[in-house]
């Protein structure tokens, strides 16, 4: 839980590493307004969910929202706070940014293990304009349970029906051995770029600061595209989230033109019955503080802010968190 410093409140988060350039900046930015800090370990969202239900960190994060009757079994209360995408990311000799073309099938018979190198028909026939080499596909995967591999797999599980079958959707798997597996999101970023012919998928926040080689895909309308701002808030704006205001889907492989296929949510987790109030009340208002005053740095850190109908369910599930004695918490909108 959060703890008293010498001169100083310290918030704690666990969880995301999807999500841990926001908290870093959101954190910087409030540390100098307030004089309150926030420590965040970039964990993984699996992880990050076992710390706030073992109550061991002030927030967890997530990518992936857990089941309405898991969270109540759990004492947790959950609210999204921003929209990313994942991009697949390679390391070609040759191949510049968004010049390789894939498709959903074809990604998922890479991430199967069952095209094994860069020139075969399958990536060739879709790439006639490129010389691919006769280079062995090194496949970088996430080693720690992660919300972006959860993610990644629902869209290969829609678009690739061997995949489903034999993998389906999951926060992490058993990965062939010939695999690069790799801790976190930087932990790929890392391995993508050191990997001559590697393949990687990461969120798109660590792609503009890493300078990485995204690939364009082919969405469900049958459009090539790459990654950006832009595709994925018109993946939100086609989904669930957008209609109808929940943010219990995915969104990924959403309808619609423009649409970036691999699109996510994330998600902060927090007890429903907080034990120690005033600790919790700190750690909630910091995030009303960012959804009033953190839009900027959201967009500046390559995410897309929540649309207005989002936040306000943001807000009443924030309001929902109660003391022990029943009491909601004080919190003001500054």
């Amino acid at each position: 839980m959060p703890t008293h410093a010498a001169d100083s409140l310290v918030l704690t988060g666990a969880g995301s590493s999807a999500a841990a350039p926001i908290y870093r900046s959101w954190g910087e930015e409030y540390q100098k307004k307030s004089g309150i800090s926030l420590a965040y370990e970039s964990i993984g969202s699996s992880a990050g969910i076992k710390k706030i239900q073992a109550s061991q960190t002030g927030f967890g994060a997530s990518d992936v929202a857990p089941p309405l009757a898991e969270l109540k079994k759990n004492g947790l209360v959950l609210f999204p706070i921003a929209i990313t995408g994942i991009a697949p990311v390679i390391n070609l000799p040759k191949v510049g940014d968004a010049q390789l073309h894939l498709s959903g099938p074809v990604l998922g018979q890479i991430y199967l293990g069952l095209i094994s190198q860069w020139n075969d028909p399958a990536i060739a026939q879709l790439n006639p304009e490129l010389n691919l080499p006769a280079l062995a596909i090194k496949v970088v995967v996430r080693s720690d349970g992660s919300g972006t591999t959860y993610n990644f797999a629902d869209y290969l599980a829609k678009v690739n029906p061997l995949w489903k079958e034999k993998q389906g959707v999951k926060t992490s798997f058993v990965w062939p051995a010939q695999f690069l597996a790799s801790k976190g999101s930087e932990g790929v970023v890392n391995a993508v770029k050191e990997t001559v012919g590697a393949i990687g998928y990461v969120d798109y926040g660590y792609v503009k600061v890493n300078k990485l080689r995204t690939v364009q895909l082919v969405n469900a309308e049958g459009d090539l595209l790459a990654p950006s701002i832009g595709a994925f808030r018109a993946a939100l704006h086609n989904s669930d989230w957008g209609s109808s205001g929940t943010f219990a889907s995915t969104l990924t492989n959403m309808p619609g033109k423009g649409t970036w296929p691999i699109t996510m949510g994330t998600f902060v987790l927090v007890p429903q019955v907080a034990q120690n109030a005033e600790l919790t009340r700190q750690v909630l208002q910091f995030f009303v503080w960012a959804f009033i005053n953190g839009d900027t740095l959201v967009q500046q850190n390559n995410f897309v802010r929540l649309p207005d109908r989002i936040q306000a369910l943001a807000f009443k599930a924030i309001s929902s968190v109660k003391d022990p004695a029943g009491k909601t918490l004080n919190l003001s909108l500054k």
